[in-house]
């Protein structure tokens, strides 16, 4: 199966699972525990996780799922992985809880460490996001398919994206020292989003997130025009013993000059 063709199938699978969030979403009952990690579980971050489960089972049963509602393997099982999917059923649970809509169904198709192919369903808001890298980069909406492109931040005003509900001190010190920029605040991997649609220029993380949170979102920004690296400048990697992500930078084409806000900190 293609690229093109099974990002088709991989969207109808959001959707799908897009329906079982909003079900719970609406009904007022978000039976909310706690995981290990003391992060938030609802209702519908399993009853997604399922439905994407069992999707895949069907389109791409070869292909190996690493979810953040499933157990992982141990590295020394995922590391012989070439490909495999990522997941998160529900990206941004707090944004969920505080109901604001600006939550996500987050998959990614990772090669070789790279992500390929990207979907970010927000089911409130009735939009979808679709990167396949080498492709192009889409959005979908209740108007049809859109190609997206991310934007050059010469000749306008910068926009500096940043996290709702995890903004950090050191976020504030560098958005102080770039000077002039309209800040937005976003929930979930609509923030990487925003840079891909061209919406926003420029989004710095440094703050904890984890490989399902980013490699979806990694894929339509990067399909898109756009970079996701660390701060170092080297591309974020997928399916690493340790699935911790290091800060990072979303950039738009030509990508904003950060550094040098880094170097003076």
């Amino acid at each position: 199966m293609g690229l093109i063709t099974l990002a088709k199938e991989t969207l109808l699978i959001a959707l799908k699972a897009g329906e079982e969030i909003l079900r719970v979403y609406e009904g007022g009952d978000l039976k909310t525990t706690c995981k290990e990690d003391s992060s938030p579980l609802t209702a519908a971050d399993e009853a997604a996780d399922k439905v994407i489960g069992e999707g895949f089972k069907k389109i791409t049963p070869g292909i190996p799922v690493l979810s953040e509602e499933t157990k992982a393997e141990p590295y020394e099982v995922r590391k012989s992985w070439k490909r495999l999917w990522i997941v998160d059923p529900l990206d941004g649970t707090k944004e969920f809880i505080k109901k604001n809509g600006e939550f996500t169904v987050n998959i990614a198709l990772i090669e070789d460490g790279s992500p390929v192919l990207g979907i970010v369903h927000a089911p409130a808001f009735g939009v979808s996001y679709c990167g396949i890298v080498g492709e192009g980069a889409f959005r979908i909406d209740k108007d049809g398919e859109t190609v997206i492109r991310v934007a050059d931040y010469r000749g306008q005003g910068l926009k500096v994206v940043g996290s709702r509900s995890h903004a950090t001190p050191e976020l504030g010190e560098f958005v102080k020292k770039i000077g002039e920029a309209d800040f937005i605040s976003m929930g979930s991997s609509l923030k990487f989003c925003l840079v891909a649609e061209g919406s926003a220029h420029l989004y710095p993380r440094f703050g904890p997130t984890m490989e399902w949170d980013t490699a979806a979102a990694h894929a339509v920004v990067k399909a898109a025009g756009g970079s996701v690296t660390d701060l170092e400048g080297r591309e974020l990697v997928y399916n690493k013993e340790y699935l911790l992500n290091p800060f990072f930078m979303v950039t738009g084409s030509p990508p904003f000059p950060w550094q040098g806000y880094l170097k003076n900190s």
